[in-house]
C-alpha cells in the first residue's frame, strides 16, 4: 500500500509545473511526510499521556496540526472534503501561514538538539514548490495513507524513501552528491565496527546514510538494554550538512529509520577553525564521502594549516583533527588523492601518515558511484600510532584491495552487497591475493608520500613499439615481398 501511496505522490508531482525534476520530488513529499509524521507522534504521545492520566502538551497549535488543515475527519474516518482546504485556499494557508509560523519555532526552542529546533530549521529553508492547490490537495490525501505508528511501518517507509533518494541521486545535475551507494557504506560501517557508546560524526552528512546505517548496524546487536537504545537514539550520531534540501532530507531519512530527534545541524563545517576545536568536540568514529570537485572561498581556506581550495581535502583535515586518540575513520575520497603532485596534495599525505595509522585502502572501478566517472578510493585510519612511526617502534603497513565485481557497473548494473563480501572478510586479516597487497610504510618515498594504487599482481601492460621501429618493420615486410613478387614474375 505504501509503495502505491508513493507512486501516485511522484504521479501528481510530474503534472505540477513547479516541480522539474527529482530533486523537487523528493524534496516536496519530504516537508509533508515530516508534517504527517509529527502529526502521528504527537498523536502517540497524547495517547499516551491519557492513559497515565495526565495533559498532553502538544508542540503545534490546533489550527496549524495536519488533522487540522491538512486532513479533518469526519466520524468515518475519512477526510471530510468539506472541512479540508484546497485550491487558492489551500496555497495560500500553507504559504502565507503555515509555513511563517513553523519558521517561527526555531527562535522559540529551547536548544538545537529539541524536535522544535528541527522544525523551526526545516521550515526556513522549505518553500512550498507544489502551485496547484488541487495538486497539493491530492498529495496530502496520499501522504495521509501513510502512517508511522508501528516499528514495520517506519521500516518500510524508510526502504521506499532510500529509493526516492537513490533515484534522486540517479537523477544527474548535481543529484548524485545527495547519495552514496549503501553497499558501500555498508562495507564501511562493517570495517569500522562502530560501538555501542561511541560518537559517530559525519561532517559532510548529505541524506545521512552512514548515520542510519550505522544506526541499523548497532540496533541490531544482541542484548542491547533500554539505556542501549536510550543512547542510540540521542547521544551517538551526529551530522552536520551544508545544503539546506540535503539537510531537510536527512532528518526525514534518520526520523524514518527511527530516530525522532536528529543531532543534524544546518552549517557549512568548514567555517569551523580547526584550531578551535577541543577535546569535547571530538568523536570517536568518522564516516563520510565529502564533496569533492568544489572549491572553497579564501576566507574559508585560512581556517585550514593546509591551504587549498579543494573541498575533499579540506574535509580531510577536518576529520583528522575532529576524532579522538584511538578514533577511527572511513573516508571516501578521488582517487588522484593518492598521487598529486601539488603541495596540498602532499602535504595532506604527510599529515595523515603522521598523525594516523592508515591502515586500509579501498579502490573502487568507475561506476561505484552512478551518473559520476570519477574513480574514488576509502581511506581507512586510526588516530594515533602513525603509519610513518607505529606504535611497535616500526614503521606500519598498509593493505591495498582493488575492488573488481567482474562488470561494468552503472545504472541499471550497480554496486550490489556481494561485490563487497570478499573485501569485508580479507581485510579481517589483512590477506594478499590477486586484488589485494601490503605496503610496508618505510617503503613510502619520504618526499613525495605516493599512496598510489599499484596492484604488484596485475599482468604488466602489453609493451607498444614506437611509430619509427613499426615503420623500419613495415619497410623490410615491403622489401621482402618486392623479392618474392619478382621472382613470381621470372618463374611467368
Amino acid at each position: 500500500m505504501f509503495e502505491q501511496a508513493f507512486r501516485n505522490i511522484d504521479d501528481v508531482l510530474r503534472k505540477e509545473a513547479g516541480c522539474s525534476s527529482e530533486l523537487d520530488y523528493t524534496e516536496q513529499t519530504s516537508w509533508l511526510l515530516f508534517l504527517k509524521y509529527l502529526d502521528d507522534l504527537e498523536q502517540d504521545k497524547a495517547t499516551e499521556a491519557k492513559l497515565e492520566g495526565k495533559q498532553y502538551s502538544f508542540i503545534l497549535d490546533k489550527p496549524y496540526r495536519w488533522e487540522t488543515w491538512a486532513a479533518p475527519k469526519g466520524k468515518d474516518g475519512q477526510i471530510d472534503h468539506n472541512k479540508a482546504l484546497v485550491g487558492d485556499d489551500l496555497t495560500k494557508f500553507v504559504n502565507t501561514k503555515l509555513i511563517p509560523y513553523l519558521n517561527g519555532f526555531k527562535q522559540r526552542a529551547n536548544g538545537p538538539n529539541t524536535i522544535e529546533y528541527k522544525i523551526g530549521e526545516i521550515f526556513g529553508e522549505i518553500k512550498n514548490k507544489i502551485q496547484s492547490g488541487y495538486n497539493l490537495r491530492e498529495i496530502i490525501d496520499h501522504i495521509d495513507e501513510l502512517h508511522f505508528r508501528s516499528q514495520t511501518e517506519k521500516h518500510e517507509l524508510s526502504h521506499l524513501y532510500e529509493a526516492k533518494i537513490k533515484n534522486m541521486g540517479n537523477a544527474g545535475r548535481n543529484g548524485g552528491e545527495y547519495y552514496t551507494p549503501r553497499p558501500l557504506i555498508r562495507a564501511i560501517v562493517k570495517v569500522v565496527k562502530p560501538k555501542i557508546g561511541e560518537r559517530i560524526y559525519d561532517g559532510a552528512c548529505g541524506s545521512a546514510g552512514f548515520l542510519c546505517e550505522s544506526f541499523e548496524y548497532m540496533k541490531n546487536k544482541v542484548n542491547l538494554t533500554t539505556k542501549d537504545l536510550k543512547t542510540l537514539q540521542e547521544r551517538t550520531f551526529y551530522g552536520k550538512e551544508k545544503k539546506s534540501l540535503a539537510y531537510v532530507i536527512a532528518i526525514m531519512n534518520m526520523i524514518l529509520h527511527g530516530i525522532e530527534a536528529p543531532n543534524i545541524i544546518h552549517t557549512n563545517t568548514l567555517s569551523e577553525n580547526l584550531a578551535d576545536i577541543q577535546e569535547k568536540d571530538r568523536f570517536d568514529v568518522v564516516m563520510a564521502n565529502p564533496p569533492f570537485g568544489g572549491k572553497e572561498r579564501k576566507e574559508v581556506q585560512q581556517n585550514f594549516p593546509i591551504r587549498t581550495g579543494e573541498t575533499a581535502f579540506l574535509f580531510l583535515q577536518h576529520f583528522i583533527k575532529i576524532i579522538k586518540a584511538g578514533g577511527r575513520g572511513g573516508v571516501v575520497i578521488k582517487n588522484t588523492f593518492l598521487s598529486n603532485t601539488d603541495n596540498a596534495s602532499v602535504s595532506l599525505r604527510k599529515l595523515l601518515l603522521e598523525s594516523c595509522n592508515l591502515h586500509t585502502v579501498l579502490d573502487c572501478p568507475g561506476g561505484t558511484f552512478q551518473g559520476a566517472g570519477v574513480k574514488t578510493v576509502v581511506l581507512f585510519f586510526e588516530k594515533g600510532s602513525p603509519t610513518l612511526r607505529h606504535s611497535s617502534g616500526q614503521a606500519g603497513k598498509i593493505w591495498y584491495y582493488q575492488l573488481d565485481p567482474g562488470r561494468n557497473l552503472g545504472k541499471t548494473n550497480p554496486l550490489n552487497d556481494d561485490d563487497l563480501a570478499e573485501f569485508i572478510k580479507m581485510q579481517k586479516s589483512f590477506a594478499d591475493s590477486d586484488k589485494s597487497w601490503t605496503v610496508n610504510a618505510k617503503d613510502i618515498n619520504q618526499t613525495t608520500f605516493d599512496l598510489s594504487v599499484k596492484n604488484p599482481n596485475s599482468s604488466p601492460p602489453p609493451t607498444h613499439r614506437s611509430p619509427n621501429k613499426i615503420l623500419d618493420e613495415i619497410a623490410v615486410l615491403d622489401a621482402e615481398s618486392a623479392k618474392v613478387m619478382s621472382k613470381i614474375r621470372k618463374m611467368l
